[in-house]
């Protein structure tokens, strides 16, 4: 049976997690495995901490889109995969990796992954995540706070530098590639329980005429 990949994309913010952590809970845990693709920020080992700072992280081209490609191809096959760790603080990769098994349900999550075509075509199911732009900013703003070491002044600066100019560049425009727009993220239900249904139509189905 092919594993049933899903992608998530969404602005930043908007609850592109919480709806693939939904997704994941609903199903029974030995089913579905969970990529970020924040995890798949190119390395950065080479450049001094101060000009790693100053990379645009919302452009296509920071991400290492070859890698997750290659590893999705890989749980395709039903091979294990150990997915990179990327230091938030550090900007750059961590020297440790995470494996992930080959399951039934591959949940993909990320702001740009249904901006590069040969990413997107890995998808069977293309969700995006729509939120109100200034809920997304003050989800932003408090995660960059709490999780990643990041000052007031410094959030706005990237917000008002790249994160929105790029939003509107390349996330935006990536909705029109999406198969279902689920309004509200996280706090939509009634969307992320017909998803759900999908989901579970597909492995039975898939079940069924293995």
């Amino acid at each position: 049976m092919k594993p049933f990949v899903i992608g998530i994309a969404g602005g930043t913010g908007s609850g592109k997690t919480t709806v693939a952590r939904r997704i994941y809970d609903s199903l029974h845990l030995d089913s579905a495995v969970f990529l970020d693709h924040d995890s798949y920020y190119k390395p950065l080992d080479e450049m001094p901490l101060e000009e790693r700072k100053r990379i645009n992280f919302d452009h296509p081209d920071s991400l290492d889109n070859e890698l997750l490609i290659e590893q999705l191809r890989q749980l395709l096959r039903r091979e294990p995969v150990d997915k990179p760790i990327y230091d938030f603080v550090a900007h750059t990769r961590a020297d440790r990796t995470v494996r992930i098994e080959p399951r039934d349900v591959i949940l993909v999550e990320g702001i740009l992954i249904f901006a590069d075509a040969a990413l997107r075509e890995m998808f069977d199911l293309k969700i995006f995540v729509d939120t109100e732009a200034d809920v997304r900013f003050i989800r932003r703003l408090r995660r960059d706070l709490d999780l990643r070491g990041r000052t007031v002044d410094s959030v706005i600066e990237q917000y008002l530098g790249t994160v929105r100019p790029m939003h509107f560049e390349f996330v935006e425009p990536s909705k029109r590639y999406a198969d279902v727009i689920l309004p509200r993220g996280g706090n939509n239900a009634p969307g992320i329980e017909v998803i759900v249904a999908r989901i579970r139509e597909r492995l039975s189905d898939n079940a069924v005429f293995a």
